[in-house]
């Protein structure tokens, strides 16, 4: 009978962690609605582009390649700011002359290197184990990475907002934002397959106009130069926006106190 109250006791804790926290909650239904709202349009894209006999291992698995890039960046920034969060270290690079562009640019920079070797062992993997001729399309796919490596810093910055403005806890706010732009995004299927409200959510999205302009040249047609410009221009304001959103808030937090649940090590 002990053993059985002690089991209880565990799972009693664990409720009182989801109900003292909305963001736990709100990550278990959003992988649901994640998963039923984009396997549903690759469902819908797929039955109707079977009849045409396309070749769906460069298209798929290019896209799944690219958009992990673009999850990489983001967490890369993302953890590093966590880890110093989890080491109660935060403070104590706060109270140094360090300013929020340098430590800013300290995290976009380890993310970089980071994620281009993540990216290099990806497309070798690929490229041995389904032969996809990744190198083949050469320097076309510079403009392609660097909007998706871009909105990937915008999105690791607003991510470490989020947790500055609502505190530690709130890191499960983060792990899913790539997740939730996914099906926005048009990843692996067009924007075209999307109803009308989404397609309007996803001409504000920058990795839409890269997915779509992949596909073009996949299909031997010519590069989309105004979409890429365009998801080029989205994403410097988004990075302008984002590290606005994070000096505010680090402003908001230093004033009201908040900053004291990021404790420094050796404290009480």
């Amino acid at each position: 009978m002990s053993g059985l109250r002690r089991t209880a006791g565990i799972a009693l804790r664990q409720y009182y962690l989801l109900r003292s926290s909305p963001a736990r909650v709100l990550s278990v239904y959003a992988w649901i609605m994640i998963d039923i709202i984009l396997w549903g349009f690759i469902s819908q894209y797929l039955n109707i582009a079977t009849a045409s006999g396309a070749n769906f291992v460069p298209a798929l698995l290019g896209a799944v390649l690219l958009w992990d890039f673009f999850g990489r960046v983001m967490h890369g920034v993302t953890t590093s700011f966590l880890e110093d969060v989890w080491s109660q270290n935060f403070l104590n690079l706060f109270a140094s002359p360090m300013s929020i562009t340098e430590y800013l640019g300290g995290l976009v920079l380890i993310s970089t290197v980071l994620s281009i070797l993540g990216l290099i062992a990806m497309i070798i993997l690929a490229t041995i184990a389904f032969g996809l001729r990744f190198f083949a399309y050469g320097l076309m796919l510079v403009p392609f990475l660097l909007v998706l490596f871009l909105f990937g810093i915008a999105m690791g910055i607003f991510g470490i907002a989020l947790v500055l403005r609502f505190g530690p806890a709130s890191e499960w706010l983060v792990w899913p934002i790539p997740a939730i732009v996914t099906p926005f995004a048009a990843v692996v299927y067009p924007v075209a397959t999307l109803p009308a409200w989404m397609q309007w959510v996803s001409k504000l999205l920058p990795p839409s106009y890269v997915f779509e302009g992949l596909r073009m040249i996949v299909a031997g047609n010519s590069p989309p130069v105004g979409g890429l410009i365009l998801g080029f221009v989205l994403c410097v304001l988004y990075i302008l926006v984002a590290s606005w959103i994070f000096a505010h808030t680090y402003r908001m937090i230093t004033r009201s106190g908040l900053l004291a649940r990021y404790k420094a090590e050796g404290s009480t």
